[in-house]
Formats: structure tokens, sequence, C-alpha cells
């Protein structure tokens, strides 16, 4: 069996291969999806695709070991956030160790790191003599709304023998976590009629008819703050509404012929989305009859983008008790604020638990990386992992 110190220094070795792939969400990611299949075939381990609608991107699963169903899902996602004006002091797509035992790059964190564990254990589970499978999982697009990931999923449970639980790698210092808050995000898109900024009879500006839309997106910001529930294990307590990006206008003396802005709701398990915007719809359909009656080409529209569902803890979870166990952790019972895949996963009825080196606190900014200490920990789980796949308990 590999030792935990020859588990690290291989997927230290991979990790500078995946970090070398840029997989930023607007690009493909077609090119590690073949450097992953060309290793899994070395070592003799099926795979198949799982692609999006044109095919420029790919989903990938791997099995490893018998068919047979009580296995295990390491699931984590091959794209990363981009690198534009962000101030890097070494090439985020070049694996950089240095001194302080950190190692630099995109990804390395959030979330290469754990996929390159994974793939370190691959030679070390398919000569165990396997008594129970172990399933990689690897998605596209989850940086921008999980998107990718529900397909990969449903073949998950429409073809494999069921798997008992499923990892998801996102960073947490390698201790599970068993909640994490659910994310949805919507376009608001507002059209006006163009006219001079004098002559505001002979148009409608879209910006002036949005601000109405942006003030009641944050009064109910404010509402569900002051609605938190004070036992509520995350941080912050409360769902969250944010405006992210917002864009309109052509010149300081034209009345808009567009505004348009995205915005997150990310609740916690509990609460509906949907229901919670419910009013704001309605005011957006109110907008657009009223902007159609003055202008039929204007008007206003709302559009979901992406709905991923929160993870709800279980209560004596047989995924948050397997991660434990292999990670040796045995501490407080943990939640995140922000959204995974995991949600995902338990949606379709597989227990599920987050567990992956490094901290999120590093994830998206200029210089993140992971401590090596955090891959050694890494390397000591996928050892149990692999002593577990060949006992089949």
């Amino acid at each position: 069996m590999p030792t935990p110190q020859a588990l690290t220094a291989r997927a230290l070795e991979i990790l500078e291969t995946l970090v070398a792939f840029d997989t930023t969400s607007r690009l493909s990611n077609l090119a590690l999806i073949e450097w992953v299949e060309a290793y899994l075939d070395g070592h003799g381990v099926a795979h198949r695709r799982v692609p999006n609608h044109d095919g420029s991107k790919s989903n990938l699963i791997a099995s490893i070991g018998p068919a047979l169903e009580g296995g295990v899902v390491l699931s984590g996602h091959t794209d990363v956030v981009p690198v534009d004006g962000q101030a890097w002091t070494s090439d985020p797509f070049v694996l950089t160790p240095k001194d302080d035992g950190r190692i630099y790059g995109r990804g390395t964190c959030d979330m290469k790191g754990f996929l390159a564990l994974a793939l370190a254990a691959v030679p070390g589970l398919a000569a165990a003599n396997a008594k129970k499978p172990v399933h990689l999982a690897f998605s596209y697009d989850e940086e921008i709304g999980c998107l990718g990931a529900p397909d990969m999923i449903a073949v998950i449970a429409r073809e494999l023998p069921r798997p008992a639980l499923v990892v998801v790698g996102e960073p947490t210092m390698m201790e599970a976590v068993r909640g994490h808050k659910g994310i949805s995000t919507f376009t608001v898109t507002v059209t006006g009629k163009e006219a001079h900024s004098s002559q505001t009879q002979l148009g409608v500006s879209a910006i002036m008819e949005a601000i109405p839309l942006l003030a009641s997106l944050k009064a109910l910001a404010a509402r569900l703050e002051e609605e938190a529930d004070p036992a509520s294990p995350f941080t912050p307590r409360h769902a969250t509404l944010t405006v992210g990006l917002l864009n309109g206008g052509t010149a300081g003396n034209i009345l808009a012929r567009e505004c348009a802005f995205q915005f997150d709701l990310r609740c916690p398990p509990g609460q509906d989305p949907l229901a919670l915007l419910a009013p704001f719809r309605a005011q957006v359909a109110g907008l657009d009859a009223r902007l159609k009656a003055l202008f039929p080409q204007a008007g206003a529209k709302i559009v979901q983008r992406s709905g991923t569902p929160p993870l709800s803890p279980e209560e004596d979870g047989v995924a948050e008790l397997f991660a434990r166990r292999l990670a040796g952790d045995n501490g407080p019972a943990r939640v995140v604020p922000y959204a995974a895949e995991a949600g995902q996963f338990q949606e379709a009825g597989f227990s599920t638990v987050i567990c992956g080196p490094g901290s999120i606190d590093q994830a998206h900014q200029a210089d993140e990386y992971v401590d090596r200490a955090q891959m050694e920990r890494g390397g000591a789980f996928m050892a149990r992992l692999i002593d577990w796949a060949a006992a089949g308990e």
C-alpha cells in the first residue's frame, strides 16, 4: 500500500500538471479531461465523459474496484475562476512552491489540490484488490453556477451501483463540513426608449426605471438580515442578497435604452429563494406591463441563471462520519456560507460531506495557495481510503 508521504509526493506532481491547464470557466476543460483520461488508461481504469450540449466541455466519471453498491464518490470541479486584473507575484498557471510551505497557483486550493490527491490514489486503489469501489466524479462550470454537475449526478444515480456516500473536496482545511447555503442567481434587464435627456416625454430611461427594483432588492436584503434565525449555525446567519453587476446607459444626456444587473440570493436550508423573490418578480412583471403600454419595444424581465440547492446537515450522516474517520477529525459540527455541488448530490439522494485541502480564504484570490501540510493531510486521507477499499468494511 502507498504511504501517505508517497501519495502526497505523487499528488504534488499531478497538481503541477493540472494547474498548467487554464480551465477558467469561460474556456474549455477538455485538455485537462484528456490528460486525466490518459492517466486513467495507464492504470486500466474505466471512465466515461458526460459532455455539455455542444461538446466543448465535459464531466468525467471513473470507477476503480468492483461494480458493487456501497462505494465512495470523490467529487470535484475542474474549472477555476479568472485571474484577470489580479496582482499575482508568480505565474498563476505554473505551480510555485515557496520556502514558507505554501504552494501557489490558480486552483491549488479551489480545487485542483483535491483532484490531484484523488488521482494520486488511483494506482494504490487499482492494485489493492478492492472489495468496495471508489468513483471519481470531475465536473465543469461549478464556478459559474454549478452548471455541469447535474447531468453527471444523474448518470451516477442511474447507471452506477448505488454509492454509499459522496465526498466533495472543496477547501475545508481537511475537516468535515456538513452543510452549506444554496445559491440562486438572476439577471434583470430593463429596456427603455432612447431620447434626448431634455425630452423625457419622448422616451423612458431604463436606468431610472431600474432604481425602484434595486431599492426593493436592498430592502429585501435588509429584511432577511433582520429576520435571521438566532440559532442558525451559518455566518452570516441569514440569507444574503447582493447585486454584483450593474450596466446601463450610453451617455449622460441620453435616456438609457437598457439597464441590466445581476444578483445572487444565498439561502440556508429551509428557505425557498423563489418564494422570497415572489413579490419582486411580480414587481418586475408590473413594470414590464407599464413600460410596454408606453412603448411597445420597452419592458422588463427577470431570468434565473442558476439555482444550486443547499446542503442540509445530516445528523449522524454516513458521509460525515466516514470523512471524519479518514481525516482524523474530532472537531465540532461545521457549516459554510458558500455554495457547492454537495447540495446537488444530496438532492439526488446521496449522503454527502465536504472535505478537502486548503482554506476557502485563499480561493479566488491573487496568489492562491494551498499549504503543503494540507496536502500531507490529504495524502493521509487517501491512504486510509485505500485501506478501507481493500478491507471492504
